[in-house]
């Protein structure tokens, strides 16, 4: 490893490249940048046109770029190696480049750190890297959110270097992006500080600032029309309301979790100015979670999951012949447990150990909600034994394109179709069933017409235009 104290190192770039001499870089090469404003950055050249002149840009990250009109010089970062330098005891000066006598081109960094004695940058800082390899580079310092370490993002598509690839860095000039991330740290410090003895407005929060208070003062009210009501149920409509410090002051708010640095973005309550307000918002807020958890409508078989579950089971075994309640072992298991003072249906998959609540408005729902389960189990289980895609050209579904669409005859004689879609970036796939409500058709044609009730054309890309007029899928159908 180096010997080099990183500390009292310095690094002199020497006979840098002046763009108004028309001294470009080759394309691709990354480069330590002088900038007319006599800051320093770093970035990827990327010419426009041909390259025959010094218009373009140096790529630092993904929508970061500099454009050359804003560069003075350029010195190359690509093509030195310092591992022999680093290498020899004693060195605190290491040239890159031609040195100059008069050193009118010469520009000096120091101030190296190291992620070895846990030092590391700030957020969206630009740096100069010495690699552990003994390369040089640079990029902005990007935290990982969840655990130890980070990388500097140096080009398009968040390409990065690693921070344990990195021997020392330091920092380089202050841009907006950094400006724009110390702007947003000082703000949560002065909020932070604000916040210590928040002020609680006597009209806002007449009835004290527990936020329970508030939700069963709503509670009472909406108990005149849904005698069932309770907490819990007005609950169920989120995000709830809290009390909390804002800009030096209570208010009611709901809370997000802010998804770059785990801080709590609060969003104030806007729509009045008295506690009484806010109650009457809150019965408001609330009122159709209450009004569609009507223990009699969700538990109208009773309190026992069997009766819920047969029900479910007998529904999807008229069309999926073939499931058993074996191959339901491995899959969703359900249950009617008391949460919060309410019955709730809850689940879990088979091999994990906590419940969450499965929130249905009603029995039938609940049943419902089970029967789409077991019959993605049915599928699961029913191996594909032949298949069949129709010929399609480009077609555009919303905004999606049609990827594939394919007829698939499953080991019990039953069939069902694979369709999926996706744009540039993303995409799907779903499975449907062709029930043999379809096939008691007594003709291709209208065989098609029920089809197209569980697989339309309008969503999903064929329609009977295609399809008819396709003999083997026809004969691949039994017709």
């Amino acid at each position: 490893m180096f010997t080099v104290n990183h500390k009292n190192l310095r690094l002199s770039f020497n006979d840098f490249h002046n763009l108004s001499d028309n001294e470009m870089p080759q394309y691709g090469e990354y480069c330590l940048l002088e900038l007319k404003t006599g800051d320093y950055t770093a970035g990827e050249w990327l010419p426009s046109g041909e390259g025959h002149t010094t218009a373009g840009k140096f790529i630092r990250g993904t929508a970061d770029t500099v454009g050359s009109e804003d560069v003075a010089r350029w010195h190359s970062l690509d093509r030195y190696d310092l591992t022999e330098s680093l290498e020899t005891e004693g060195v605190n000066w290491i040239n890159i480049g031609r040195e100059e006598e008069e050193g009118e081109r010469n520009v000096q960094f120091e101030g190296f750190r190291s992620f070895a004695d846990r030092k590391r940058p700030k957020e969206e800082q630009f740096c100069l890297l010495i690699m552990k390899n003994g390369r040089l580079a640079a990029g902005r310092w990007n935290k990982w959110r969840h655990e130890a370490g980070g990388a500097f993002i140096y080009s398009s598509a968040l390409a990065s270097h690693s921070s344990d690839k990195v021997w020392a860095w330091t920092a380089l000039s202050t841009d907006e992006l950094f400006a724009g991330e110390l702007e947003r740290e000082n703000e949560k410090k002065r909020e932070k500080r604000l916040n210590r003895k928040p002020i609680a407005d006597p009209e806002l929060f007449k009835y004290g600032t527990d936020i329970n208070t508030y939700y069963e003062k709503a509670l009472e009210k909406l108990r005149g029309e849904f005698n069932w009501a309770t907490a819990a149920m007005m609950k169920k409509k989120t995000p709830v309301w809290q009390i909390a410090p804002l800009h030096g002051k209570y208010v009611f708010g709901q809370i997000s979790r802010n998804y770059y640095d785990d801080s709590d973005i609060v969003t104030p309550w806007t729509e009045g100015s008295t506690a009484d307000e806010f109650i009457d918002f809150l019965c408001g807020y609330t009122r159709g979670a209450v009004e569609h958890s009507n223990p009699e409508e969700r538990f109208k078989y009773g309190t026992d999951i069997n009766v819920y579950l047969e029900k479910a089971f007998e529904n999807v075994k008229k069309d999926y012949r073939w499931l058993d309640k074996k191959m339901l072992r491995k899959t969703w298991q359900y249950d009617i447990k008391m949460v919060d003072g309410d019955l709730e249906f809850v689940r879990r998959y088979w091999d994990e150990e906590e419940y969450s609540v499965y929130d249905a408005e009603s029995a039938e729902q609940f049943i419902e909600w089970v029967e789409h389960d077991y019959q993605s189990v049915a599928l699961r289980e029913n191996k594909t034994v032949a298949s069949y895609e129709p010929h399609f050209g480009h077609i555009e579904l919303h905004g999606w394109n049609l990827e594939r669409y394919v007829f698939c005859r499953m080991r019990s004689g039953d069939y069902m179709v694979s369709v999926t879609a996706g744009d540039r970036v993303a995409g799907g796939s779903r499975d449907f069933f062709i029930t043999p409500y379809c096939f008691e058709a007594k003709t291709y044609e209208e065989f098609l017409d029920r089809y197209l009730e569980i697989v339309p054309d309008y969503s999903f890309g064929l329609g009977k235009k295609e399809l008819l007029p396709d003999k083997a899928l026809k004969e691949f159908l039994g017709y």
